[in-house]
This record gives C-alpha cells, structure tokens and sequence, in this order.
C-alpha cells in the first residue's frame, strides 16, 4: 500500500514504486476506473495497446502467415515499395 498526499490544486505524486508497475513515466495518461465504489488507476496506454492486440489476435493467420518471420519479412518487402527501392 502506498500513500499520496492532495495538494490544494486536487495534484498527487504517485509514488515510485507505483509508477514503476504501472510503466509510468512523465508525460504518460492515467485511467482512473470506479467499480463498486473502489478505484483503480491502469496506464492509459497499457489499455490502449491491450485492445489493439485483442482486435488483432489471430489476424496473422488469417492472412495466411505461419510464422512472426514470415510477417517480418512481408514488412520488409512493403517498405521497400514504399520507399522506392
């Protein structure tokens, strides 16, 4: 449990070892989250990324790649046309 004192200006410093689970560094977004009367603070960008990976999942295979290779190489190949060479 960590404690955080409100300043008048309604600012809190979230202690370090908070910052460090949640990978907060200065300038990242906090999501503040109310269930059941409790709450819970979750790195913004965390969640973001979290739901782009889940709208993602299994979109590989359906394009037909077996392997992270594979795809790693069709990058290549587009950024190559993309770029002209």
């Amino acid at each position: 449990m960590e404690v955080a004192k409100l300043s008048s200006k309604g600012q809190i410093t979230i202690p370090v070892s908070v910052r460090e689970k949640l990978k907060l560094k200065a300038g990242d977004k906090v999501l503040i989250l109310e269930e059941n009367g409790r709450f819970y603070m979750e790195n913004s960008a965390m969640i973001a990324f979290n739901r782009v990976a889940e709208q993602f999942a299994g979109e590989a295979e359906k394009a037909g790649f077996r392997t992270e290779e594979e795809m790693q190489a069709y990058m290549k190949e587009i950024q190559k046309e993309v770029r002209g060479y």
